[in-house]
Parts: C-alpha cells; sequence; structure tokens
C-alpha cells in the first residue's frame, strides 16, 4: 500500500501519541483476532508462553506480578490460569505451583504463535529494518523520558 509523501517538517510536528495510539489499537486489534480463533485472549498467550519458555519457574502469584504492567483489560487472571488448566493445556505442580505446559498446550500455542507470526509480518510490510529499529528505540526513548521503563522485558 503507498502511503502519500509529506515534507518532513509536517511529519516531524505530528503527535506521537495519536500515531503510536493509532499503531496499538491496529497492531493489538489484530492480534486479538488472531488468538480469538484458538480461543484464546491476550493473557491466555502470555500465560501460554511463560510457561513455555521457563516450565515451573512460574507460579500463579509471580506470573501475575510479571503480566499485570501489560494487561489494559483488567484481566482476571485467575480465570485465564483456571481456563487453560480446564483445557489440559496448563499444568501446574502440586508441591510448588510452577506452571508448564501440556503436549496439548505447546500445540495450541504454536498454532497460536503461527498466527501472532503472520500479524507480526503484515505490520512489517514495507518498512525497512533498520528503520523498525530506531522506531522501536525512539519509543524506548520517549517511554523513558515520560517517566516509564524503556528497556526491553526480560
Amino acid at each position: 500500500m503507498a502511503l502519500k509523501e509529506y515534507p518532513h517538517d509536517v511529519l516531524a510536528a505530528q503527535p506521537i501519541g495519536a500515531w503510536s495510539a493509532e499503531v496499538f489499537r491496529r497492531v493489538v486489534g489484530a492480534l486479538r483476532e488472531q488468538l480469538a480463533v484458538e480461543g484464546l485472549t491476550q493473557p491466555h498467550w502470555w500465560t501460554l508462553n511463560h510457561a513455555a519458555g521457563a516450565p515451573g519457574r512460574w507460579n500463579r502469584t509471580t506470573l501475575v506480578q510479571r503480566l499485570a504492567r501489560y494487561d489494559d483489560l483488567g484481566t482476571d487472571f485467575a480465570h485465564v490460569f483456571d481456563d487453560l488448566a480446564a483445557r489440559g493445556w496448563l499444568l501446574e505442580d502440586a508441591a510448588t505451583g510452577g506452571m508448564s505446559l501440556s503436549g496439548e498446550g505447546e500445540a495450541a500455542r504454536l498454532r497460536a504463535r503461527e498466527r501472532n507470526h503472520r500479524v507480526h509480518l503484515r505490520a512489517h510490510e514495507g518498512v525497512d529494518e533498520a528503520d523498525f529499529v530506531t522506531t522501536i528505540n525512539v519509543l524506548r526513548r520517549i517511554t523513558a523520558n515520560m517517566g516509564g521503563d524503556g528497556d526491553l522485558p526480560d
């Protein structure tokens, strides 16, 4: 899709908040739409990824502490964990509460990952990698300037 060209000074005067909010709505909306095909929300997705990436490391309390900063929907994480457990996808160690995925949970995570990957590819169409990296660094700097954490998540 071709974009209309504008002079540098016109672009430099654009409101970063409005544009970053529009990108958020579009990208996150597309991701949420794809996750919904699997009957998942973003918090489901985050939980699956954390449990897969570090089996046994996260329990309900530590994972809520980790994920709450990304949640913009007032999610009841207990419901998310219970839902994934009821599906047989999320396993919790009875002694430690440590989370891991069942084989079915990992298969679901991989299906969702492929759907999300297609959204990421679409978002990156026509964007040079160097420009993308610059954009991320600019957004990190603005976040830090505004009192937030501009570092990448662990």
